[in-house]
């Protein structure tokens, strides 16, 4: 369809002008000039030049347009979705006439963009570009983002140095409170102490010393006469690290104490005592003082009260509302007085079954006499439920009233299922717990049973986490085994060397070996390590070994034979290791095996171990591919 045709009747609504905007070509006098595009204005249709072809073409067209005209959707695709003259009237659409070829007289129309799109953005050519190059505007900003940049990325390493500079190390590992630093000195009862006591200590190099509080003064302590004694035991080591520990014994009273004078005078005190209205019908039940063979039960003005210990006392209720006050406040006194530790004994005996029920037959008696204490079971008055809580409890007032001192055991606890916390997954309520035989078959006259098997079992019966206490004082007289070796081998192992100063363990070894021993057990290895125990034909060893430190290996030989050393091969261990102590039997004329000095490089694989002998080495591990 004609083009001209087409505009006339879009603008058919208005005979006077052509609302679409025309341009008309003007020719230029100069034929070099460039082709460019003229615009003008828009003018009316009866103001065209009167030209009689252009006239009767338009009418031509006008009629084949009335007459013949299919609607096809050109117009409105031109003018858009919408029709007719307000369509028309929105859009401005600029139609340019662009002189092309001056000999033909051909040209280009732009019509602009159709249907509203918008243009496509092409972008700025290189030469546009080029012009903005080096203008100052631009070249100060280029400038800036560059600075800028480079000042963030100095300004964020700097801060990292900062950072890294600034934040806190690594903590050290802390030292291990001093009643696990040990080992502690064990001493008699109270009233002995002297001065000598404290040199004795230091030959140790002891942290604490344990002295024995008589039973019957637990209760008692805040009598002039028994808090001068402590006060006398405090100033002896008041010079020296050395703490002082008590043993005592808080279940039972004499029949003097005051708790016992306040029952009989009045009812609601007698919940402190297991106390048994009359005596009309007979004892209460079947059980014997401890180690005895006559009843437990003690008659106090026509009244049955519990006595399973010495004659003349009376078992408390360590339960009992009365009892706590008593004992806490004993406990807080001797605090006061400059006691750092306790050990308590016959914890055992704490808790008894109220129903006051008999007591069963033991499976295997030693003898069939019914009055022996060993005939029965003693289920009812021994390891009763809640005794992990009871003494976790006194722990409690021991640590709030001093947050350096300890509350223990003076004896082994047997059963330590029996001294677990009801609510803390197998935690013991107590510091130091004692427990098992293994001190007693290391330093037996004859060697019976696997020592591995048996160390091994003592952990994990206390659940691995126990810091244990052993007890020099179980070593045989007659132990081939030299005293040094045991002190050695027991020393590094996880727990604190209680020495008896009347033991072959105190007697028999120097003090230069038990100053070693303070510098091994001061290491990081030894107070934070893992502890791995090994096996090799007779001799029995373990590591101690924490990350970033040397592990250190110690090596026992129980036998009465030389042993050859064969741990490497099997238990991922270096070949070459450095002694670092030895047992004072160990380079003996008497021995065969291989002679070694300090600091001296050794191949574990060919070191051989004298008879009832041991050694520390110290070693570097062995990364794992």
């Amino acid at each position: 369809m004609n083009l001209f045709s087409r505009l006339k009747r879009i603008g058919a609504g208005n005979k006077s002008s052509v609302t679409l905007p025309v341009t008309v070509p003007v020719p230029s006098h100069n034929e070099n000039e460039e082709d460019t595009p003229e615009i003008y204005k828009v003018i009316g249709e009866d103001k065209l030049p009167a030209n009689r072809n252009n006239r009767e073409a338009a009418s031509t067209a006008d009629m084949v347009k009335e007459e013949k005209f299919v609607p096809d959707g050109a117009d409105e695709e031109m003018l858009g979705s919408g029709g007719g003259d307000e369509k028309l009237a929105e859009r401005r659409d600029e139609v340019k006439f662009i002189k092309g070829d001056h000999q033909n007289g051909d040209a280009k129309i732009d019509i602009g963009n159709l249907n509203g799109a918008k243009p496509e953005f092409t972008g700025m050519s290189k030469e546009e570009l080029l012009k903005y190059a080096n203008d100052p505007f631009w070249v100060r900003l280029r400038w800036i983002f560059f600075l800028g940049f480079w000042a963030i990325w100095v300004a964020m390493l700097v801060g990292a140095i900062l950072i890294i500079i600034g934040a806190p190390k690594c903590a050290a590992p802390q030292p291990l409170p001093w009643y696990k630093r040990g080992p502690h000195a064990k001493f008699g009862l109270v009233g002995t102490a002297k001065t000598e006591d404290v040199s004795l200590a230091k030959k140790l190099s002891a942290t604490g010393a344990i002295y024995e509080l008589p039973a019957l003064l637990t209760y008692e302590v805040k009598k002039a006469d028994v808090e001068a004694q402590i006060k006398h035991l405090v100033d002896l080591y008041q010079s020296s690290e050395v703490k002082v520990i008590l043993d005592i014994t808080p279940n039972f009273v004499g029949e003097d104490s005051q708790l016992v004078k306040d029952a009989l005078d009045n009812a609601e005190k007698r919940s402190a005592l297991i106390w048994v209205n009359g005596t009309g019908q007979g004892v209460p039940n079947t059980w014997l003082k401890v180690g005895g063979s006559t009843t437990a039960w003690g008659d106090l003005k026509g009244n049955f009260v519990l006595s399973q210990f010495e004659p003349g006392t009376y078992d408390l209720k360590m339960s009992s509302k009365i009892v706590r006050h008593e004992l806490s406040s004993a406990l807080q006194h001797l605090i006061g007085l400059g006691v750092q530790g306790f050990r308590l004994k016959n914890t055992k005996f704490f808790l008894i079954n109220d129903n006051l029920d008999d007591e069963t037959i033991s499976p295997l008696p030693k003898d069939n006499n019914l009055m022996d204490y060993t005939f029965y079971t003693h289920t009812q008055t021994t390891f009763q439920p809640g005794l992990g809580d009871l003494l976790y409890d006194y722990l409690g007032v021991v640590k709030n009233a001093s947050s350096e001192a300890f509350l223990s055991v003076a004896e082994d606890i047997v059963r330590p299922d029996a001294y677990e916390l009801s609510q803390a997954g197998g935690a013991l309520g107590i510091d130091l717990p004692m427990y098992g035989q293994f001190m007693k078959s290391v330093g037996a006259s004859q060697q019976k049973r696997n020592l591995v098997e048996e160390l091994q079992q003592t952990f994990v019966a206390t659940r691995n986490v126990s810091w244990l206490q052993w007890n020099f004082g179980d070593i045989y007289v007659d132990t081939p085994t030299h005293p040094s070796a045991l002190a050695l081998f027991m020393s590094l192992l996880p727990g604190v060397p209680i020495v008896p100063v009347d033991s072959i363990a105190y007697t028999n070894v120097t003090q230069e070996t038990y100053s070693q021993i303070k510098e091994l057990r001061l290491s990081a290895s030894y107070m934070h390590g893992e502890l791995q125990i090994f096996e090799s034909k007779k001799l029995i060893a373990f590591s101690r070994i924490k990350s970033g430190n040397p592990g250190y290996f110690v090596i026992f030989n129980p036998t009465d034979l030389l042993q050859n050393s064969t741990f490497s091969a099997d238990h991922k261990l270096p070949d070459k290791m450095t002694v670092s102590y030895f047992s004072e039997n160990y380079n003996d004329k008497n021995n065969n095996g291989t002679h070694v000095a300090h600091s001296a490089k050794v191949n574990i694989n060919e070191l051989q171990i004298p008879a009832h002998s041991a050694i520390v080495l110290t070693y570097v591990p062995v990364k794992s591919e």
